[in-house]
């Protein structure tokens, strides 16, 4: 595997992600059973694994939370994408389900639901890492706090192949200042070398609240790659 880059083999070293490189070296497969590997609300209380917590608020949780626990889903997340990914000419609008992978194992959503954008009704369903489950898998909306909360930290992989990152920028240790309307834009990361030829695109969870609230969204906006299908 020491041809994979150093952020490629943090997911190589996640104990809920399969990574395979192919033959020729220019694509990777991301494998998952779409299960996290850290506490939630929604694990089943009395589940073996010990990772279920009490939410926060349990009567404002118990009123809003999806149905089903963790446990009760049986996926298989594959991704395939370029080692090497490129900037499209165009940018492609993220459907509905996965579009991204996260360094946990869990599967990445978008801003919306079925019936429209994420409300603060469906926010008061979340667990603390910004999750709920749903439909057929337990997935993210928001800043996933047990992987990244208001850092540089690495969350995930995205269907088109940038990784996506916390909030904030490794090269300033502060918020970026030149996103695109992707959150998307070219620097260098803790899994690059310092100087201005190592900068990489990559995306980062969204720096403004959502709902004036202390939520932030992973991924509101368009892949600028060519997005490949989770299956």
């Amino acid at each position: 595997m020491t041809e994979l880059s150093s952020a490629l083999l943090e997911f190589v070293a996640a104990p809920n992600v399969t990574v395979v490189l192919s033959e020729d070296g220019c694509t990777v497969a991301l494998e998952s059973a779409g299960k996290p590997d850290h506490t939630s609300s929604y694990w089943d209380s009395g589940n073996d694994s010990g990772l279920y917590v009490e939410p926060e608020d349990a009567t404002l949780f118990d009123a809003q939370r999806s149905p089903g626990d963790i446990e009760d889903y049986i996926n298989d997340y594959n991704l395939t994408v370029p080692v090497s990914p490129e900037l499209a000419s165009s940018s492609s609008a993220t459907p509905l389900g996965a579009i991204g992978i996260s360094i946990s194992g869990a599967p990445i959503f978008n801003d919306s639901e079925g019936n429209g954008d994420v409300s603060l009704g469906v926010i008061q369903g979340f667990d603390r890492n910004g999750a709920h489950t749903g439909p057929q898998t337990y997935h993210y909306h928001l800043e996933p706090k047990a992987i990244s909360y208001d850092d540089d930290s690495l969350v995930g992989i995205m269907a088109d192949g940038f990784l996506i990152f916390g909030r904030r920028c490794y090269s300033s240790a502060d918020y970026p200042t030149d996103l695109d309307e992707s959150n998307g834009h070219a620097s260098v990361t803790l899994y690059t070398g310092s100087g201005a030829e190592d900068a990489e695109y990559h995306y980062h969870v969204s720096t403004e609240q959502y709902l004036n609230g202390d939520y932030y969204l992973i991924f509101p906006g368009n892949f600028q790659g060519t997005p490949g299908d989770i299956n």
